[in-house]
């Protein structure tokens, strides 16, 4: 049986391995499975009273939105969508925060289901060869 410590690793080396691999749209698509996952963590500790674990998972969740995704945006040539997906992470990361302070379990949902819309329009283009991703993205 394996101890925590080293599923953990192994689980480190399979998510390197994944983003040295990853065509940028993946990438994408994988900071939104993270950010998601995360806010699940934070609805199941919030559901079981784990206030330090919620907030944890929440704050994950901000990073991944801000550091990630919101960072990653090129406003100058990514013109209206880029910039309306600024507005919207930015809008996201506010609602987390909120969530947060008030235990709201309906702004956690709402987040998620914002971010699996977003991730799912990716992960379509993630899937296209990469000739199409280029004009598609």
């Amino acid at each position: 049986m394996l101890s925590a410590n080293a599923a953990r690793a192994y689980a480190d080396v399979g998510l390197e391995t994944g983003v040295n691999a990853a065509t940028p749209q993946r990438l994408v698509v994988m900071l939104y499975d993270g950010a998601i996952e995360a806010i699940g963590d934070a609805r199941s500790h919030l559901a079981s009273g784990a206030h330090a674990a919620r907030s944890t998972a929440i704050s994950r969740a901000i990073g991944i939105i801000e550091q990630g995704l919101r960072a990653s945006l090129d406003i100058a040539r990514g013109g209206a969508i880029a910039s309306q997906l600024d507005d919207l992470y930015d809008y996201m990361a506010r609602r987390l925060l909120v969530a947060s302070l008030r235990n709201d379990a309906a702004a956690l949902a709402e987040v998620a289901a914002l971010l699996t819309d977003l991730r799912t329009a990716w992960h379509a283009v993630a899937a296209m060869k990469p000739e199409e991703a280029r004009h598609a993205a």
